[in-house]
């Protein structure tokens, strides 16, 4: 098995977990979630705070496997690069089915607001689909005010005050606008992550009462990935979510519960979605693992 980096670590927060999942490597404390105020709930899934300070000169990769979420991210302190050069202080990042390669320096602290599929449209201005893949400062979407808004939250005295004037921004926001998320898309896709991925898109499109091919355009505009790609993350945190509970899988059957054609078929969507192989996602993720997939 490939040795990794030796700065590199993993992240990985799905859906039911309180702040990352346990594959994730960032030290304790550096993440804390605030709840989210009750005029957001319908458009954002949850708001979490981060603080980390790298000694000076250290830089720390990190592997960051895809949720299929559209983020908002307010950085305080040194914006994490996804590419050679520094990220930006304040951002929306697209959905995306492929891992990201973050570089963590010096000190990292902000806030990151990720959003409801389907409702990403209603705080953007513009569908999901034109940022996915892609991160795109927010001055370019919200007129200019992306900037002033992070200057207003950093003045703030302490962290639930940077919560609350952020909270107060994005409901300004949405007042301002249309407002309303996609109820269709939202529910296909609540449906398609339910089902693990394995529920076929005629049934969602006939649930949520759209023809398949109308989903599909739907869809792509309001999530920024397609249903193929949804299922995809469906199946592949279904199977992290196996792999929690099972230290030395029976990987034949794990990949024919969890809907993939076969091992090697589990394999080929593990190394396509996280750059790692299941084996390897054992070794670096769950302590104690000795079985291999490959």
């Amino acid at each position: 098995m490939p040795t990794p980096p030796k700065n590199e670590r993993l992240y990985l927060r799905l859906d039911d977990d309180p702040l990352h999942g346990p594959e994730a490597g960032m030290p304790a404390g550096t993440l804390r979630a605030f709840p989210v105020a009750e005029p957001l709930r319908t458009h954002v899934a949850h708001i979490l705070l981060y603080r980390e300070t790298l000694p000076e000169g250290r830089e720390v990769l990190e592997r960051v496997l895809p949720d299929g979420a559209v983020r908002l991210v307010f950085n305080l302190g040194d914006a994490p690069s996804a590419g050679e050069g520094a990220g930006q202080a304040v951002e929306a990042i697209g959905a995306s089915a492929a891992p990201a390669i973050v570089r963590l320096r010096r000190k990292m602290e902000g806030l990151s607001v990720t959003l409801r599929p389907g409702a990403a449209a209603a705080l953007l201005g513009r569908p999901a689909s034109e940022i996915a893949g892609t991160a795109v400062h927010l001055d370019e979407l919200w007129r200019g005010r992306g900037a002033e808004l992070l200057e207003r939250i950093a003045l703030q005295p302490d962290d639930a005050s940077r919560v609350s004037v952020l909270c107060a921004a994005l409901q300004r926001w949405l007042a301002d606008g249309d407002g309303a998320v996609h109820a269709a898309a939202m529910r296909a896709a609540q449906l398609i992550a339910m089902s693990g991925g394995r529920r076929p898109l005629r049934e969602v499109a006939q649930a949520v009462g759209l023809g398949e091919r109308r989903l599909q355009q739907v869809f792509r505009q309001q999530v920024g990935l397609t249903p193929r790609a949804w299922s995809r993350l469906a199946r592949l945190h279904a199977c992290v979510r196996a792999l929690r509970l099972q230290r030395e899988p029976a990987w034949a059957s794990l990949a024919l519960d969890g809907g993939f054609y076969d091992q090697s078929h589990l394999i080929n969507e593990f190394q396509a979605l996280c750059g790692l192989t299941p084996t390897e996602f054992l070794g670096r993720a769950i302590s104690g693992s000795s079985k291999t997939a490959d």
